[in-house]
């Protein structure tokens, strides 16, 4: 909470002001237009009130004005709420903020104790392969938007944009470059198909398509517009994903993609899929990986669910590198699929697989959910007194030892008996969960 104590850094009373909140500034904020609910947030970012009119009628825009010479009510400031994941970051006028809350803080002090959470949402990630720098981004690289509609395939030069895979920086310097690069969203949200999306965070889209209230993409080609009339009249020859059909069920069906046969989709694609991914993802080239697009299909063509990735050789024998279900077909059972499909296709190649490590919170609960499902299947349809073993089970279910290992201790199915570690199953464990299946 708040500290509104006397001891307070620079604590004030006020419940008006006349000069602009600062950067660093604390104070409660309304959460989500919800009456009477306000959290304690931290401001990260300011600009003019209604900024981009000011640039259609080709007044300054916020880099050029003095924030500080405007009126309180005169700048919108972007907050992020303390203890909260970075993708219900927002942009706030004055009058929600609870004014007598506000903590003023010198920015010496909020630099050293920046509060910004860089938890990934729906995402795995590996450690550092290479150094990634933030002055890389695209500004002034090739873009696919409106007037790049066509087959992808038809591009000789694609952009140098995003791996297909994930990275977790432990270097501090770059963990701080990143967090200062991408602390603020440059898209609010998109329209895809039938649905309008607000976005979690940072892309580093193309100057020319940053810093938009909404961005328009194609859900075939994936390519991406600025204004809703070019969306309206973009004719796309497409109605499914690039790529071999590999799997249809019903009203769903996969697609692998090749990201050296089809970069410019697939670097559309993590382009898009960064928006809701807050992994620091490498710059160079999508032609190590596969990627694997799952659709829900109807008479219109086949709608993008989401996906996930994998290098072709990998050295640690990772079959996943990266793994997203897109939010408007969330909670519908699709990150369940995805991660079965991971194993499946590993089954088919006689291996067994494991997804790129270290694992983000969200990653952790995710896999730990299907790999609990998984071995709980398996010991309903095994006789367990039977010699059972975990390299079997490894073997029979595509899921790495260690992985199989830590799930069992998870549920306190290993004991020591003899001197030896045994699996120790309870039926009575197996038929509940069975049930609430």
């Amino acid at each position: 909470m708040i500290d509104t104590t006397a001891e307070a850094v620079a604590a004030t009373t006020e419940t008006t002001l006349t000069a602009p909140l600062q950067i660093h500034d604390r104070c409660q904020v309304q959460w989500r237009e919800e009456e009477g609910e306000y959290l304690d947030a931290i401001v990260i970012h300011r600009r003019p009130l209604h900024h981009r009119k000011r640039k259609a009628m080709n007044k300054k825009n916020e880099a050029e004005v003095n924030l500080d010479t405007l009126p309180a009510d005169e700048v919108e400031y972007y907050v992020h709420y303390i203890n909260h994941d970075r993708r219900l970051d927002e942009w706030v006028t004055l009058d929600k903020f609870q004014l007598n809350t506000l903590q003023r803080h010198a920015e010496d002090a909020a630099n050293e104790n920046d509060p910004l959470s860089s938890s990934a949402a729906g995402a795995v990630g590996r450690p550092s392969r290479r150094r990634s720098s933030m002055s890389n981004h695209p500004a002034n690289q090739q873009s696919f938007g409106e007037n790049d509609e066509a087959d992808p395939s038809a591009t000789t030069e694609p952009i140098d944009l995003l791996s297909g895979g994930n990275w977790h920086g432990e270097d501090p310097t770059l963990e701080r470059e990143h967090e200062e690069a991408t602390k603020v969203k440059n898209i609010e949200t998109i329209v895809i198909g039938k649905w309008q999306v607000e976005t979690w965070y940072y892309s580093p889209f193309p100057a020319a398509y940053c810093d938009l209230e909404t961005l328009y993409v194609c859900e075939y080609c994936l390519s991406y517009m600025k204004n809703f009339k070019t969306y309206k009249h973009h004719v796309c020859a497409h109605r499914h994903p690039p790529g071999k059909e590999i799997y249809r069920h019903e009203d769903v069906s996969v697609y692998e993609i090749d990201g050296k046969e089809h970069r410019v989709y697939c670097q559309k694609l993590c382009l898009f899929a960064k928006l809701f991914l807050d992994h620091k993802t490498l710059y160079f080239e999508t032609t190590p990986f596969l990627f694997y697009v799952v659709t829900k299909v109807d008479a219109e063509g086949a709608h993008i669910v989401g996906y996930f990735s994998k290098e072709k050789n990998s050295s640690e024998g990772y079959n996943l590198a990266c793994i997203l279900t897109f939010p408007q077909y969330q909670k519908c059972g699709f990150g369940k699929f995805i991660i079965s499909l991971s194993y499946e296709l590993t089954k088919r190649e006689n291996k067994t697989g494991s997804p790129e490590k270290p694992l983000s919170d969200l990653g952790k609960l995710s896999y730990r959910s299907y790999w609990t499902h998984v071995l709980m299947l398996y010991f309903a349809n095994h006789d367990v007194a039977v010699d059972t073993n975990i390299t079997q089970i490894s073997a029979e279910t595509g899921i790495r030892s260690e992985d199989i290992i830590s799930t069992l201790q998870y549920l306190d199915m290993i004991k020591v008996w003899k001197g030896q570690h045994v699996i120790y199953v309870k039926q009575s464990i197996i038929r509940n969960y069975m049930k609430k299946e």
